[in-house]
């Protein structure tokens, strides 16, 4: 858009240089049209004083006329010798007296005619005159080769043309660079619009934005703040409509677990048991402790739908705790990486022996400013993810440590590697998506986890890399801090 703002403004200033150009070149060719006719009046009024020039006919065909040069013509002739010339013809064409290649047509009248010669590279103005001489009716001819029409002609390209033009392209260039400097704010403007984070809706400097648009960044202002206004309302909706879920279904999975557990508890009783309280006889037992495994499965099955909905109410309030909108106003507290890890293997221990998985630390003692409680959150969600997608006797391992960067400064790195089926290559951008699944991925889960992660990375200044695990199996995700806070790095 800028650029083809900047085209039309360069074509309509030069269309109007380039018509004033055309106008000098029409005033020049009129200035020269007028001393043409100038000096087709001279040699008008030297036509007479030619034809008195000539006094008598010659004695016998072999003579000459005789004639005397009028001091008007040998005026003529002697101030541009090299450009003049003359002729005086009898009626037949024949040359009497003068050059001969002054030449032209007999004129059937006496009015005077104007003949254009051309003569040694040299375009000449010849006026031509029948009239009455000394030595009877002759034609007489006066040439001149300073006539200011051939001389605006033959020097159209150097004098007129070729001044213009480059007239005209120096003006566009000036134009060009001008109409680039007036525009670099407006540059500046998109590009800094264009630079920003989807996520950031902060308003534009209207004071540094020249005025001409500040009526514009006005309303980018105002169009970021109805934006910025709905996804705070989005955002606190999400919010508050996960808190209120979280206290019933807390309540609603504690009753669940309980239910579970007298009906295993109930399961397990022997099978020649008098149910007394149902007064239920010995053959029957059979029948009532099938219904008691029925019901069993279906609590069970309510359990996990339970432990579903319940994570997932405290994903979405994690997710909208998390976002970098929200978060970036807080201030950053001393986040000690090594206790982080080292807490998370004392919560997800338990989990992982009772599905088989060697869960291990690979921790170095490194501290980094951050959110406390949101780094526990991505924790936790890589090292469930870890733990539900990888298969008995795996292995999971949480890692922090300190790294070199490309400056040569170091930085602090969190990560979780497991070798589990891993994620394929073209899926590593989808499953940064919210609600998104590998498809034949197995297991329960929303699709929430890693896109937590990514948004609380995110609020960190950084982003997940997703990469294949040791041997190019399984799944390994690190987050890289910026910087390390000072005084952190291992000796």
């Amino acid at each position: 858009m800028t650029s083809d703002l900047r085209n039309r403004l360069l074509l309509l200033l030069l269309l109007p240089l380039c018509t004033l150009a055309l106008l000098g070149v029409w005033m020049d060719y009129r200035s020269a049209d007028e001393a043409a006719m100038r000096h087709d009046q001279r040699l008008l009024r030297l036509l007479p004083a030619l034809a008195d020039s000539v006094l008598a006919p010659g004695v016998g065909e072999s003579q000459p006329v005789v004639w005397l040069m009028a001091p008007p013509i040998e005026d003529f002739l002697r101030s541009n010798a090299s450009y003049t010339g003359y002729s005086v013809r009898d009626l037949s064409g024949n040359l009497l007296l003068g050059d001969d290649w002054v030449r032209t047509t007999v004129p059937e009248t006496g009015e005077p005619e104007f003949h254009s010669v051309e003569e040694g590279g040299v375009t000449y103005r010849v006026a031509v005159q029948r009239g009455r001489t000394g030595a009877g009716e002759l034609v007489v001819a006066l040439a001149d080769g300073t006539d200011p029409r051939q001389q605006w002609a033959q020097q159209l390209l150097l004098r007129v043309l070729l001044p213009n033009l480059l007239l005209v392209v120096a003006a566009g260039l000036a134009i060009h660079w001008a109409v680039g400097r007036a525009f670099k704010p407006l540059v500046d403007l998109a590009d800094a619009v264009e630079r920003r984070s989807p996520r950031d809706l902060s308003p534009i400097d209207e004071a540094a934005s020249p005025a001409e648009v500040r009526p514009l960044v006005h309303s980018l202002n105002r169009l970021f703040n109805l934006v910025n206004a709905q996804a705070d309302s989005q955002r606190r909706f999400v919010a508050d409509a996960a808190h209120q879920l979280r206290t019933p279904l807390a309540g609603l999975q504690a009753q669940v677990e309980a239910w579970a557990l007298l009906a295993r508890s109930a399961a397990k009783a022997p099978a020649n048991a008098r149910l007394v309280d149902k007064k239920v006889l010995p053959g029957q037992v059979g029948q009532a402790q099938g219904a008691i495994t029925l019901k069993a499965s279906e609590i069970e099955k309510l359990r996990d739908a339970t432990r579903r909905t319940s994570q997932l109410a405290h994903q979405l309030l994690a997710l909208s705790r998390a976002d970098a909108r929200s978060m970036n106003a807080q201030p950053m507290q001393r986040v000690d990486l090594k206790d982080l890890c080292e807490n998370m293997l004392e919560l997800y221990l338990d989990a992982a022996t009772g599905k088989g998985i060697d869960l291990g630390l690979d921790a170095q003692p490194v501290h980094v400013s951050g959110h406390d409680w949101l780094l526990r959150e991505l924790l936790s969600n890589l090292v469930d993810n870890a733990i539900k997608y990888t298969p008995a006797a795996g292995s999971v391992t949480i890692r922090c440590a300190t790294l070199t960067d490309l400056a040569g400064r170091p930085a602090a790195f969190l990560q979780v590697e497991d070798d589990g089926p891993g994620v394929p290559q073209q899926e590593v951008s989808h499953v940064l998506q919210r609600f998104y699944r590998v498809p034949g991925t197995g297991g329960e889960g929303s699709g929430l986890g890693l896109p937590i992660a990514e948004e609380i990375a995110r609020t960190h200044g950084s982003s997940l890399v997703l990469e294949p695990g040791a041997g190019g199996k399984g799944l390994r995700v690190t987050l890289v801090f910026a910087a390390v806070e000072r005084g952190s790095v291992p000796t």
